[in-house]
C-alpha cells in the first residue's frame, strides 16, 4: 500500500503540504482534487521519487511498476502503433534479448525467452495496442502513420496509450481527458474501471471522476483530507462541513429557479422529456452541493446583450468542407435567442467544422448562411489562447476593448475570473493554460455576445471555474452552441442535442445516456461487419466443434462459479462498508458533533470508524486475491481454447 505519513513539502519558505497524511490500499481508485497550485502535481512527483519531502515520509512498495503519461513527444518516424508498444518496456526488453540470443545461436536462452514473452502477453501486444489506439480515436489508417505526422493533442493521446499498455501496479493520470473528445472519454472510463492496479487520478471532470473512482483525497490548507465515495459524495460531505451563508442560499435559489423554469416548460414535451428529467436530477443534487463552492474565487455572469434579433443566424441547404473534401451537407437550422444546443458526434465527424462555419472562420461550400443584423458572436476555441498579446497584462487586454471605463471597474470584473490584485498586472507570457483560458473567457464575456460558440471551453479549467462557468451559462439570454467532453456542463446548460454523423447535422432525440447507447450500437454494428467479412474468408466451424466449444465454456463457468460468487459477495460487502463509512464521515464533518453535549456520540462514531476501515481494508485485499485467481484461470482457459482450436 501507499503510506503518506506526516509529510511537509516546502516551496520556498511557504509550506505546500504540512503534516499531511493519507493511506491508499492496493487496487483502490482514488481521485486527487483541490484548487490549482495546492500540490496535486507535487504529490505525484513525490510518489514517482522525483521530489523529496522536507519532513515525514512517503512509502510506495519497491516492487511496484509505476505508469505515467509522458508530457513530451519527440517527432519520431516510427509508426503510432510501434510507439504505443514501446510503452510496454518489459516486452521491448525481452524482444531485444531474444534478438541477441538468436544472433548468438543460444537455443536454451531462446526457449526461455519465448516462455517469458508468452507470459508477458507478447503475442497479443499488437492487438492490445491497436485496441487502445482505436478507443482513443485513431482510425485504422492512422495506426501506421509516423508519430511526427500528428499534432500536439494527438501526440498526447499516444502518450496516454503508452501509459495504458504498460502492465503497471500504480497508474498516475494527470488530466487525461484534456485532449480527448466525448467518445474517447467514455471509452477511457470503461478501460479504467476494469484496470486492476491502483489508480490515482487528477481530473477536473466531475462526471469522469464519479464513474471511475471510489475515494477522494482533497488537498486543502496543506492537508490531505480523505473521503469515501465519488466526487459527488465528496461535495455533499464537504458541503455539510461548511456554513450555510444567506448569500449562498440566495445564489442557490436563483440558479434552481432557472433550472425549474426549463423543467416546467419541457418536462411534458415528448422531444424534450429526457433532457428535462436530466435537468431535474441535476437540480436535486445541486441543492445539496452548491455550498461546497461557497469559497470559490470565481464569480461572474454574462452581461445583457445589446440586442437579440430573431433569428440570429439562418441556414438553408448549407454545405461545408475543406477544398474538395466535403464534411457537412444539407444543413437546415435557425438559431434564435434561447437556443441552447450541445453538439454530439464522433471525433472528425464535423463538430468543430460547424462551429467554425458559424464563427465565420470557414466559408460555406454552398447553400445559405445568413446572420441577422446585430448578431454579436462570442467564439471560444483552444487556438485562441495563443492569440493573447505577449508582454501584456490581463488589465491591458481588457482596457483595449473596454474603452474609457474606470480602471477599478475593469479590475473588479477581472477579479471574478480569478485575476485579483497584482495578478491583473502580470504579463500573460508566464500564464498556465487554465489562466489563459480564463482570460479569453473574460474578454468574451465583457463584449456582451448574443451568440456563444464554445468549442471545448472547459479544457484547462479547474472544478471551481467550471462550476462558475456552468452557473453563468445558465443565465445567458442569447443562443449558444457547445462542443464539450464535460458531460456535467452539457447536461446542465443545454436544452437540446444535435448529432453530427454521416455528413449531416440532425436533432438527437435523447440525453447523454442515450448517446452512450448509440455509440455502443455503432461499435457493435462495425464489429459485426468486420466479423462477417472475416468469416467469408474463413473455413466454417463444424457443428461438432461448436458444440464442443460451448460444452467447454459451460464447464469453465461451472468451475469458476464459486470464485465469481465470492467476488460478488465481497463487492456487495465493500459497498455496504463504504456506505457506512460515508455516513460516519458525513456526521464527523458536522461542526455540531464537536460540542460538549455531543461528546458521547462523537466517541461512539470514532469507535465505529476504526473497525470499519480495518474491515474494508481486509475485504479489499481478499477481493484482490480472488480477482487475481479468476483472471489467471480465465487467461489459462483462453490459452487452452486457442491451443485446442
Amino acid at each position: 500500500m501507499i503510506i503518506v505519513s506526516q509529510i511537509t513539502l516546502l516551496r520556498g519558505n511557504k509550506p505546500l503540504l504540512e503534516e499531511a497524511t493519507a493511506t491508499i490500499h492496493p487496487g483502490q481508485k482514488v481521485g486527487l482534487v483541490g484548487k490549482n497550485g495546492c500540490g496535486k502535481s507535487s504529490l505525484f512527483a513525490l510518489l514517482k521519487g522525483e521530489l523529496a519531502v522536507d519532513a515525514g515520509s512517503v512509502s510506495v512498495p519497491a516492487q511496484w511498476q509505476i505508469a505515467t503519461v509522458a508530457q513530451e513527444t519527440p517527432a519520431l518516424d516510427c509508426s503510432a502503433l510501434d510507439y504505443v508498444i514501446d510503452g510496454d518496456k518489459e516486452f521491448r526488453n525481452l524482444e531485444l534479448q531474444l534478438q541477441q540470443a538468436e544472433q548468438q545461436g543460444d537455443g536454451i536462452r531462446i526457449a526461455d525467452l519465448h516462455g517469458r514473452l508468452d507470459a508477458a502477453g507478447a503475442y497479443t501486444v499488437r492487438s492490445r495496442a491497436g485496441e487502445l489506439l482505436h478507443g482513443l480515436g485513431f482510425s485504422s489508417e492512422q495506426h501506421q502513420q509516423p508519430v511526427s505526422a500528428f499534432s500536439g493533442g494527438w501526440r498526447m493521446r499516444l502518450n496516454l496509450a503508452q501509459a495504458l499498455i504498460c502492465r503497471s501496479d500504480l497508474l498516475l493520470l494527470d488530466e487525461p481527458t484534456n485532449h480527448l473528445d466525448l467518445d474517447a472519454v467514455i471509452w477511457l472510463e470503461s478501460w479504467l474501471r476494469s484496470y486492476r492496479g491502483t489508480l490515482i487520478l487528477i481530473s477536473h471532470d466531475r462526471d469522469f471522476l464519479d464513474r471511475v473512482i471510489g475515494r477522494i483525497i482533497h488537498i486543502e490548507n496543506g492537508k490531505l483530507n480523505e473521503y469515501t465515495g465519488g466526487y459527488s459524495d465528496f461535495e455533499i460531505q464537504r458541503a455539510s462541513a461548511l456554513s450555510q451563508q444567506q448569500s449562498m442560499y440566495e445564489k442557490q435559489q436563483q440558479a434552481l429557479s432557472k433550472m425549474q423554469d426549463y423543467v416546467d416548460r419541457f418536462r411534458y414535451k415528448a422531444t424534450k422529456a429526457r433532457q428535462a428529467q436530466s435537468r431535474l436530477k441535476a437540480m436535486e443534487r445541486m441543492e445539496l452541493i452548491l455550498p461546497a463552492h461557497v469559497d470559490s474565487q470565481f464569480q461572474f455572469q454574462f452581461r445583457e446583450p445589446d440586442a437579440l434579433p430573431t433569428p440570429l443566424i439562418s441556414m438553408e441547404n448549407l454545405s461545408a468542407g475543406y477544398g474538395d473534401k466535403l464534411i457537412l451537407e444539407k444543413i437546415k437550422l435557425n438559431l434564435v435567442p434561447g437556443s441552447r444546443i450541445g453538439l454530439l458526434g464522433r471525433n472528425g465527424a464535423g463538430k468543430s467544422t460547424f462551429i467554425k462555419l458559424l464563427a465565420g472562420e470557414l466559408t460555406p461550400l454552398s447553400g445559405k448562411l445568413e446572420p441577422s443584423k446585430g448578431v454579436k458572436i462570442g467564439y471560444f476555441a483552444q487556438h485562441q489562447l495563443e492569440s493573447l498579446q505577449q508582454g501584456d497584462t490581463p488589465l491591458q487586454h481588457l482596457t483595449r476593448i473596454a474603452g474609457n471605463r474606470p480602471e477599478q471597474e475593469l479590475r473588479n470584473f477581472l477579479g471574478g475570473f480569478g485575476f485579483h490584485g497584482d495578478k491583473a498586472l502580470e504579463v500573460v507570457d508566464t500564464f498556465s493554460g487554465g489562466e489563459k483560458a480564463r482570460l479569453v473567457l473574460a474578454l468574451l464575456v465583457w463584449q456582451k455576445p448574443n451568440l456563444l460558440l464554445l468549442d471545448e471551453p472547459t479544457n484547462h479549467l479547474d472544478l471551481e471555474m467550471r462550476e462558475a462557468l456552468t452557473l453563468a451559462l445558465q443565465g445567458f439570454e442569447g443562443a449558444m452552441v457547445i462542443v464539450s467532453h464535460d458531460r456535467h456542463l452539457l447536461r446542465t446548460t443545454t436544452d437540446e442535442f444535435y448529432l453530427v454523423h454521416n455528413q449531416r447535422l440532425e436533432a438527437f432525440d435523447g440525453d447523454l445516456d442515450d448517446y452512450h447507447k448509440w455509440l455502443t450500437e455503432q461499435d457493435k454494428a462495425a464489429n459485426d461487419t468486420k466479423t462477417d467479412t472475416s468469416n467469408t474468408s474463413a473455413a466454417p466451424q463444424s457443428a461438432a466443434a461448436r458444440k464442443d466449444q460451448k460444452r467447454r465454456e459451460a464447464d469453465f463457468r461451472q468451475q469458476t462459479r464459486p470464485l465469481r460468487q465470492k467476488l460478488e459477495k465481497h463487492e456487495q460487502h465493500m459497498g455496504k462498508l463504504q456506505h457506512k463509512l460515508g455516513e460516519i464521515e458525513q456526521a464527523l464533518a458536522d461542526p455540531a458533533i464537536y460540542q460538549d453535549d455531543a461528546k458521547s456520540r462523537l466517541t461512539n462514531l470514532l469507535a465505529q470508524q476504526g473497525p470499519l476501515k480495518n474491515e474494508l481494508e481486509q475485504t479489499e485485499l481478499e477481493w484482490m486475491d480472488i480477482s487475481e485467481q479468476l483472471e489467471q484461470m480465465e487467461q489459462q482457459f483462453a490459452s487452452d481454447m486457442a491451443t485446442q482450436d
